[in-house]
């Protein structure tokens, strides 16, 4: 089941968030989510449900475990089996597979299907170890508390990234009040248009561009399929993040930002803290930092951040495309490491050299192999074939719908920005807008009701609707 579908609109979460509201014991609600998160990973993997439910109870077993063993060993156990099962299922094929080609054998490539969102709640089940292993939080003696937050569906099969720290206090005390759940419902209904207009939309058009042969693509059209995939993966999972955000919130959690307008940097360093901010951080905090960080050299610290470039890429997808890009992204954060008169360029100039990595970046994210990345990167800036062919294929591509979507698409990156971080302090006032302010949060809620039929026009129409980071 997806966020973007009319099922989970207009049957799953109306159900769950009125029963949410109206059971009394905090107890009974846990119990509630628990059954719905259930219901919600089964709807679309009825086998590995149980994969998931045993993923929590092993590291509900191995942090209970460490009371009363060698902690050290108990940690290491978890760590090995956690990885070990992501590893099964997520790279036994490609680790084969390039055995294969490698030494050009001939080894059986076993047809594993990858469960959804197990990379995420993998991560967040050793966040959990890890920390009771620090001493950072308690020993969870219940394992119903333990099931909901690594099952918890808003963040499921998708992230955030969450913290058992950051929200074990609300797990066991929480409140809603109508103030809290419009403001949830309001940020979910953002997450969704960006979804499903804007990123379906590029999606579209990144499809056509990336499915094109490359004797009828040329400069024009490549970067339209980069700036239009571009687009994409940024609202297709921002908008995710916004929608668990807010389904979080109406249910009387907090979850942390995992994007701040990444398209707004000036270097590749910057990007990474704007951008999967709950991945970032979980690399810096149980890879990065246990290396040693910073602290042994400038060498060393060059080999750290080397290390967690390719661990980020190889986590999001069995493929040496994204092993490739982690890679490149760590170039570009090692020359400027290692270049300080990079940063003093003018602020516009540092904005494009940004965003030249980024989509470049991207195009090799996005294609199914290195050396189709290599030629599609080769029309990006040496494709002057103005042939027939090419300018038609490039109309075909730029419909209205497309153009409006993608202008609408550059503004939400970032010129808004300074707006958003102001109606985001006026939402946590308590009683104390002005009637200013009062009137833009009632137009704000107006455009928010329009969003959502909109939305609901386009999801009941059959619009295109893949969801990039179900894979992941």
């Amino acid at each position: 089941m997806v966020f973007s579908s009319l099922v989970f609109l207009c049957i799953f979460f109306p159900v769950i968030f009125c029963l949410h509201s109206v059971i009394p014991s905090i107890k009974a609600k846990n119990v509630l989510l628990i059954i719905a998160s259930l219901v919600f990973y089964a709807f679309g993997e009825p086998v590995y449900v149980v994969l998931m439910a045993a993923s929590a109870f092993l590291n509900y077993l191995c942090a209970i475990l460490m009371e009363k063993a060698d902690r050290k060993a108990v940690l290491i156990a978890a760590v090995v089996i956690n990885i070990g099962i992501l590893s099964v299922f997520k790279y036994t094929g490609f680790l084969i597979t390039t055995i294969n080609h490698v030494l050009r054998l001939n080894i059986n490539v076993p047809g594993i299907t990858l469960p959804i969102g197990i990379s995420f709640f993998t991560f967040q089940a050793l966040s959990y170890v890890i920390d009771v292993y620090r001493g950072q939080v308690e020993v969870q003696k219940k394992f119903g508390k333990v099931l909901l937050y690594i099952s918890f569906f808003p963040q499921l099969i998708a992230g955030p990234i969450v913290k058992y720290r950051d929200i074990a206090r609300e797990i066991d005390s929480r409140s809603v009040d109508p103030r809290e759940a419009a403001l949830g419902l309001r940020r979910f209904i953002c997450g969704l248009a960006k979804k499903v207009l804007i990123a379906n939309t590029m999606a579209v058009t990144a499809d056509r561009v990336f499915g094109q042969g490359f004797d009828s693509l040329n400069i024009i059209g490549a970067w339209i399929g980069a700036a239009a995939y571009t687009m994409q993966i940024y609202f297709d999972f921002s908008g995710y993040s916004d929608m668990a955000i807010g389904l979080g919130r109406m249910c009387g959690f907090h979850f942390k930002e995992n994007f701040e307008h990444p398209y707004g940097s000036l270097t590749i360093k910057e990007f990474w803290r704007r951008w999967h901010i709950s991945l970032s951080s979980w690399f810096k905090e149980y890879v990065y930092i246990p290396l040693g960080g910073n602290r042994k050299g400038r060498v060393r610290t060059g080999i750290n951040k080397i290390t967690v470039f390719f661990l980020t890429g190889l986590w999001h997808g069995a493929n040496w495309t994204f092993v490739v890009w982690g890679l490149f992204h760590g170039a570009f954060s090692f020359l400027e490491e290692f270049v300080p008169a990079l940063k003093k360029l003018p602020r516009v100039i540092l904005h494009v050299y940004t965003m030249l990595v980024v989509a470049v970046g991207f195009v090799i994210f996005r294609s199914d192999t290195l050396s189709f990345a290599l030629g599609f990167i080769g029309k990006m800036f040496a494709g002057f074939e103005f042939s027939a062919a090419s300018m038609s294929f490039v109309c075909q591509v730029m419909t209205p719908f497309f153009i409006v979507m993608l202008i609408a698409a550059v503004i939400g990156c970032g010129p808004i920005r300074c707006l958003t971080v102001r109606l985001r302090a006026a939402s946590k006032k308590e009683g104390t807008l002005t009637p200013g302010e009062n009137f833009v949060q009632i137009v704000l809620y107006m455009a928010a009701f329009v969003l959502l039929l909109w939305c609901m026009i386009r999801l009941s129409g059959g619009s295109y609707n893949p969801f990039i980071y179900f894979r992941f």
